[in-house]
């Protein structure tokens, strides 16, 4: 093939419909796939994240060459591999000597700041593309972001239910309410039996990828025994056909519900899939509304699963690009603490914490309210500093790509941009954790004793939290009046608060360095 175009894809754009691929010819185009390492340990991602990215790849370049497409696939123990995507550019460039480049930009800032280098780097014209799998443009999103002092979800939300039709009666909500939320905050039932998510034995190719993982990154954090994720498109679609079948029901009155030792309750599972690009998130939606108008599943649960995906997901990649690269370095209550060791350990004796970094370690994987009101809480409550966090729910999660990870982080998890997403910090003592699990029940600790060595270690951190940001946090509508509930405790019940959150926070360990960046 004479100078054909030259299509890089990375390993988050596994979709055939793909703007650089989409009204390509097969007889002059050579799709370039490339396994690099700098991609694999910039963090050091989880052993089942690289595993599901790498054989997802190898698995659409499969496909792609089965439909006929010439793929030039770059393995990661390749003798020549370069270890970046422009080493590895430059030498497809010299392989084919295409006569262009075609490339959808990148989801992360940093690889984008990359890919804006390659028009001076190779002889070449380079085009990049934008990525039209979402709903909202980049453009789209800063044009309603520009001039708003706050940034919330709910608005934006409303018009992308407006632009899509999705649950809309003529310019009004399907049920006359836009958001359910407050129907979905049911706590776990004693004895509750989710059914199983679909689950996939791994494949050869699989296997071949858990080995090469295991050989090349076995200091990472995480295990590849239970590796079961969808890493092909029919795989994805299974796994959707079941949520769709057997958990979308229950799913909105449940999905902030917590109980020991059930990592998935009724939730999709279905975020891995769609992040890589297997699964088209407005196909979803789509599907979710017609088990409503079906009957088989209620307004609450429905709603609530189309929100996530056409208004948080959206949402949060749009203020992703819109704060860059401010974000990243945001930290606006100056948080300073080292990140614990148990994170990455999961040895605490806070049963809620130590659940949930388990499920982290064996799936690499816990679902939102365990990231947000769990992990998330602590880091806030204790003050870790906000790159550490950061870094940690990159490196762990299998669906973490820093578009969707760092404004969740950085922004809703810690308030470290200081409220321009959130209204409030997500802040909680012990009783929210046990009013929505079973984990209070059998902890060390005791929820219901607020201060010293027995008590739960959320209720004082929380009191320590709201004391030392009192200045900043006393003016907000939504959590200023607490302020009132503290100042009627008296001078000796906070000085018991403040010491016990001070003597628990002593215990902490940090973390060794190198559990997430090898520097």
């Amino acid at each position: 093939m004479a100078n054909p175009i030259l299509v890089p894809v990375l390993g988050d754009q596994l979709t055939r419909d793909l703007a650089s691929i989409r009204g390509r010819t097969k007889d002059d185009t050579v799709v370039l796939m490339m396994e690099v390492w700098d991609e694999a340990t910039y963090v050091k991602h989880h052993k089942q994240k690289i595993a599901l990215v790498f054989s997802a790849m190898r698995h659409f370049a499969a496909e792609l060459r089965d439909a006929g497409w010439q793929v030039d696939y770059v393995r990661l123990d390749d003798e020549d591999n370069s270890g970046s995507f422009t080493g590895e550019v430059a030498r497809a460039v010299e392989r084919h000597d295409p006569r262009a480049i075609h490339v959808v930009e990148a989801g992360e800032w940093r690889v984008q700041q990359m890919l804006e280098e390659w028009p001076d780097k190779f002889p070449c014209e380079v085009e990049i593309l934008p990525d039209d799998r979402f709903i909202a443009s980049k453009s789209e999103f800063r044009d309603w972001a520009e001039g708003r002092e706050a940034l919330r979800m709910e608005f934006f939300y409303r018009e992308m239910r407006r632009k899509t039709g999705l649950l809309m009666d003529g310019d009004k909500p399907v049920g006359g309410e836009w958001n359910y939320d407050k129907d979905n905050r049911e706590s776990p039932d004693d004895g509750m039996d989710p059914p199983e998510r679909a689950k996939f034995e791994p494949d050869d190719i699989t296997r071949e990828v858990i080995d090469l993982v295991e050989e090349q990154f076995g200091d990472h954090f995480g295990s590849l025994e239970c590796f079961e994720w969808p890493v092909t498109r029919d795989e994805a679609e299974e796994a959707a056909d079941r949520f769709f079948e057997d958990r979308l029901e229950t799913f909105g009155p449940y999905q902030d519900a917590m109980v020991h030792g059930q990592d998935d309750l009724y939730h999709s599972m279905l975020s891995t899939s769609i992040n890589l690009g297997l699964l088209d998130p407005l196909d979803l939606c789509r599907r979710a509304e017609q088990a409503y108008h079906d009957g088989k599943a209620p307004l609450n649960s429905v709603e609530g699963f189309v929100r996530q995906l056409i208004g948080w997901r959206e949402y949060v990649r749009g203020f992703y690009w819109y704060c860059m690269p401010d974000l990243e370095s945001a930290n606006q209550l100056n948080a300073q603490r080292a990140l614990p060791e148990f994170y990455w350990t999961g040895e605490t004796d806070m049963r809620c914490m130590a659940d949930a970094i388990r499920s982290t370690r064996e799936n690499a994987h816990a679902h939102h309210i365990q990231r947000l009101m769990v992990l998330g809480n602590f880091a806030l409550l204790a003050g870790i500093r906000p790159r550490e966090v950061q870094d940690w729910y990159l490196a762990v999660y299998a669906d973490a790509y820093e578009w969707v990870e760092l404004p969740n982080v950085a922004a809703m998890v810690l308030y470290a941009d200081g409220g321009k997403l959130a209204s409030k910090p997500y802040a909680a003592s012990g009783n929210y954790i046990n009013k929505m699990s079973n984990y209070c029940k059998e902890c060390r600790y005791k929820v219901s004793q607020k201060t010293g060595e027995e008590a739960c270690p959320f209720n004082p951190l929380y009191w320590h939290f709201m004391h030392r940001h009192r200045d900043r946090l006393e003016a907000n509508h939504r959590i200023g009046r607490i302020y009132s509930t503290w100042d009627r405790m008296g001078e000796e019940r906070q000085r018991e608060y403040l010491d016990s959150a001070k003597a628990f926070l002593d215990t902490l360990e940090p973390a060794a360095k190198g559990w997430a960046r090898s520097d």
